[in-house]
Order: structure tokens, then sequence, then C-alpha cells
């Protein structure tokens, strides 16, 4: 497995011992746990105009169970650790949450050895709760959901993973780190006793180590570092959909389809956010713009990134079915309905409207797989993470600080 990570400075901090780079979650959550936990001198550079500008404060805002990872991966290690730290610490802190448990329905027999898989797998993970459901079970759970049979799963919850992210930050900052936003970092070099950043618009900042958590920009990120991160990032957006004021009632809570196996997306859901609306959604579409949040953005140079890739032209006629229909999913309301109807039969177009958009940060192997686990990088004095795929928000204190022991770790053996 390998491994990447950069790190962003701040500028206004003298002598930092770490630069981060990244104002996404875990790059927030790995200056907490440098700053707070080993007393590091911290400073955290992101590109935008404000934190969490990407994938952080476009997503759905769901705290993730465990219930799809391998019983015994890392995965489902991380996954559970850092879902009981981030409830604790959403408590603590009064940010709006709620454990409010989600059902995972079969609609069609092909799905029932899938769903058996899931349910091995989330009480082999430990989940506590969790209950199987007939037809009538899932109707006394989500009443206008429908299926063959479904799972319980009560320790999924919903939180506003922007207000985590701020939180983070103050964090930072009370234990004496900085964190700038606007900051984005050109070239990386690697010296003899520290790593020397440019930042664009003039400037420069220097630490003995440096950690890259760039999220769609982590390949980027690596190779101004001199790195081969292994991997390109290749940009899926997800489209959702809310429902209307008047159809809210219609899902209780999060209602899910069970994931086709062979690929890294959960399929279209309902999720009840903290604020009371429903979103419906996302699809996932290859997108032409590494930040793109609309269905027609596009930059010519993320395409010809994602074109010229070797492993682009593996992965494509694998799945071109799927992608097809994502495609004309995505510019159909009739279609996306369509597929949120076989959860919820009693759903109307007109129930919903178009709502925002995510871009996620997949990355892809040279032989054409959509790799579904951490992919790291690192070199003297660097750590890149190259992908940080789901449940990268859910688990995020627990991913900062395994990240910040590792660099507590070579900053000592340098010593």
């Amino acid at each position: 497995m390998l491994r990447a990570w950069v790190w962003e400075d701040s500028g206004s901090m003298a002598g930092p011992d770490v630069l981060v780079v990244g104002g996404g979650i875990v790059g927030l959550a790995t200056a907490r746990a440098l700053a707070l936990e080993h007393g590091l001198g911290v400073e955290l550079l992101e590109a935008e105009a404000r934190l969490a500008s990407h994938q952080t404060g476009h997503n759905s805002g769901v705290v993730h169970s465990g219930l799809y990872y391998r019983p015994g991966s890392v995965k489902a290690a991380t996954c559970a650790a850092g879902r009981e730290a981030l409830y604790r610490y959403v408590a603590e802190r009064g940010i709006a949450h709620e454990r409010c448990g989600k059902v995972v329905v079969a609609v069609a027999e092909a799905e029932l050895a899938r769903l058996d898989e899931l349910e091995r797998r989330g009480r082999a993970n430990g989940l506590a709760g969790l209950e199987r459901l007939d037809g009538a079970g899932i109707r006394a759970r989500e009443p206008r959901a429908a299926g063959l049979a479904g799972l319980w799963v009560p320790e999924t919850g919903i939180v506003d993973y922007g207000a985590v992210a701020a939180a983070f930050a103050a964090d930072v900052r009370a234990a004496g780190g900085t964190v700038t936003a606007g900051a984005r970092v050109g070239r990386i070099v690697a010296g003899r006793g520290a790593v020397e950043v440019t930042v664009a618009g003039g400037g420069r900042r220097s630490a003995p180590f440096l950690v890259a958590c760039a999220g769609l920009e982590s390949d980027r990120v690596a190779r101004a570092a001199g790195l081969e991160p292994g991997a390109r990032i290749v940009p899926f957006r997800g489209d959702y959909f809310e429902l209307a004021a008047g159809a809210r009632g219609m899902v209780r809570g999060l209602i899910y389809p069970v994931p086709d196996p062979d690929l890294p997306f959960l399929g279209v859901h309902f999720t009840r956010r903290v604020d009371g609306t429903v979103e419906a959604g996302p699809n996932a579409v290859l997108a032409w713009r590494r930040a793109g949040y609309s269905r027609t953005s596009f930059s010519l140079a993320d395409a010809a990134t994602t074109l010229v890739y070797p492993g682009f032209w593996r992965m494509a006629p694998r799945h071109a079915r799927v992608a097809w229909a994502e495609y004309r999913r995505a510019f159909s309301r009739r279609r996306f309905v369509a597929s949120l109807r076989r959860l919820v039969p009693d759903l109307r177009e007109d129930d919903v409207r178009r709502a925002g958009c995510g871009v996620r940060a997949q990355a892809l192997g040279r032989d054409g797989r959509l790799l579904d686990d951490f992919v790291w990088a690192e070199a003297e004095r660097m750590l890149h993470v190259i992908n940080a795929p789901s449940p990268a928000a859910t688990a995020s204190l627990a991913i900062g600080r395994e990240i910040a022991a590792r660099v507590k770790a070579r900053l000592e053996a340098a010593a």
C-alpha cells in the first residue's frame, strides 16, 4: 500500500516543526493532532480562500458506521475508532449531529446475497444493534421505503462537517499553530535540514517536515515535490437533488441501496441532514474539471491529465455501461427520480429539486483499478496522502492521529 503526504504552511509562525498542505478535514485533523497531542509547531496552508472548500464542504454529512469494510482491515478499525472519537468530539463542542441510524434496502433477489455479506461484515466489525429486516421491518423504520429485505444500522449518523473543520482549525490556533487560507503551494524542495515551499504570490516557507493532504490536487502536489505518487487523481462528480419541504416527511433518517461491490460508490440514497433538509443522491460521473461543481464544468488541463493517463483507458472499458447510465441520469430528472423510487416508490418528480454537487478525488491506478484504500507517497522529510477515501471524514480524528504519530517518529529518528 502506497502512502502520500504534503504539508501546508501559513507563514506567520516562526520556525514551525511541520508544514501541512491542505485545509480539508484530514489536513486539519492532522495539524490538530500534531499541535495538541505532540506539542509541535504547525503551519497549515490552504490553497483556496476558505477552508473545507472541496470534499469536506460538499459531502452529505454522513457519519459512517463501518458496515462496508472487510473485517480486520485498516479501514474497518480506523472507521470504528474515528466514528466514536468524532461523536465524542462533536458532543463536547456542541456541534449539530445525530446518531440517527440508516436502513440498507435490497430491492431485487440478486441483491440478497450482497445484503447477507454486509450483515456478516457489520457483525464481524462489532456494530451494535445491527438488525436484519423483512419488508414489514423496513416499513417500521422507514414507512415510505420498500424492499425485499433490509439492514438497520443504528451506528450511522449525521453531522455538519464544515462546522467540524472550523472547530479543528480553532484547536490548531489555540495550540499556537497557524492556519492560512489563500496560500497555494508551488514548488517543494527537501534539503538537508528542512523542506522549503514556495507560495503563489510570493513568499517561502520552510520546516523540518512536510505533510500534504491535498485532496483533489494530491498527485500534483506530490509531483511538485519530485515524487511519483503511483496513482492519478481522476475526479468524479456527484449530483444531488433535495426533497421539497412538503416531501421531507417521506424520509426519517438515511435510506441506502445495496452497493455494487465492483465500484467504490454507494449508489444514490436519501440522507436527512442536521438542518432538517433531505438530500437525494449522489450519482457518480467522470468530471472534466477537478473543482467542477456543475454538469458543464470543463478544464482542458484537467481533462487532458485524465485522458493521457494509461490507467484511464484500462478502466474505461470495464465500466462503460455503468458510466453511460450515470451520464444519462445526470442530465435527466426523470431517470434520477426513477433510481430513487427503487427505494421510496411513492416519490414523484415534483417532490425533488436540483441541489448542489460534490467532486470526489478518486485515485486511479495505472492498471485501471479504482483505488478504494489509502494511497501514500513518502520521501525524506515528507509524507503525502494521495488517496483518502470514505470514511476519511468520519475517521478524520483517527487518521490525523495516525499521521501525526508517524511524523513525530520520523522527526525523532532524524534528530
